[in-house]
């Protein structure tokens, strides 16, 4: 009988998310992203299956990566030692950052928005177990990275893309070594062409390894995590450590650079072309 226990992290109080880090109506549905939505509630639930974690965004209608869900998504993956799913909830798996909080807290959040960014994207990166993104939807700018920093990933819906440049704001070394890894000499297109796009052109583009069904996503994503984990724990962990040596060495001898990330996320014209990108939001 398969064992399932399911856990949940709360957020610290009622919250506005007014997303995200994709401005275009032609980009991204509107059914997805509506500004000023209330959420109260967990922003992550843990879900045991057999010996798989199940992490499932919750934050919101669109699984908005801010502090405290990025802090819940690291404490839940460097606390496993088993193989862990990661996918999120209605018809988002998460579309990015929340870019009126970055306005409305300035520079001190958007710094410490910035360091739980890269330390999640690690923490998933390095996981020595294996980790599957079940991307169920949307998966949009810091969303999209959080399902490269996974070993595979599944899509049954949605779009996906790296739109950062669309807004105006730098990619963190992390993020941008990640997604060299995961994406090799089609990183430069992804990342530089700053769209989004369906299932069939992720999967095209190397983005996503399967596309299956909505109903068979989950289901599928658990039965890869238990057959990658069926092999030798430590010769999982060297094998992976070992493909990922490349980009953790760049992320460690770049990591001065980030001080140069955090100016252009926090210069006036970042803040204009984010206020711009809410405006349009807004109109829609």
């Amino acid at each position: 009988m398969e064992d399932r226990t399911e856990r949940s992290v709360a957020a610290p109080g009622c919250r506005r998310w007014r997303t995200l880090v994709s401005p275009s109506p032609r980009e991204f549905p509107s059914s997805s992203a509506t500004p000023g939505c209330v959420h109260d509630g967990p922003v992550l639930t843990t879900e045991d299956r057999d010996d798989v974690a199940v992490l499932r965004i919750e934050h919101g209608r669109v699984g908005a990566l801010d502090v405290e869900l990025l802090d819940a998504l690291t404490e839940a993956v460097t606390a496993s030692d088993r193989a862990v799913v990661i996918t999120g909830s209605g018809s988002s798996f998460s579309a990015g950052v929340d870019l009126r909080r970055i306005l409305d807290g300035g520079r001190p959040y958007t710094e410490e928005l910035l360091a739980a960014l890269s330390r999640t994207f690690r923490v998933v990166f390095d996981h020595p177990r294996p980790t599957v993104a079940a991307v169920n939807g949307h998966a949009i700018a810091g969303g999209c990275v959080l399902a490269l920093a996974c070993d595979l990933r599944l899509m049954s819906g949605g779009r996906i893309g790296l739109t950062e440049l669309t807004v105006g704001v730098p990619f963190p070394t992390t993020a941008l070594e990640i997604v060299r890894h995961a994406l090799g000499s089609r990183a430069g297109q992804v990342l530089l062409g700053a769209r989004t796009g369906d299932r069939e052109r992720a999967l095209a583009l190397g983005m996503v390894d399967e596309l299956t069904e909505p109903g068979e996503l989950l289901p599928r994503a658990v039965a890869l995590a238990t057959e990658l984990a069926s092999r030798s724990p430590e010769s999982y962990r060297l094998a992976k450590s070992a493909l990922h040596r490349p980009a953790n060495a760049a992320i460690e001898a770049t990591a001065d650079g980030d001080a140069a990330v955090l100016a252009g996320w926090t210069s006036d014209d970042t803040r204009l072309r984010i206020e711009g990108a809410l405006a349009a939001l807004a109109r829609r």
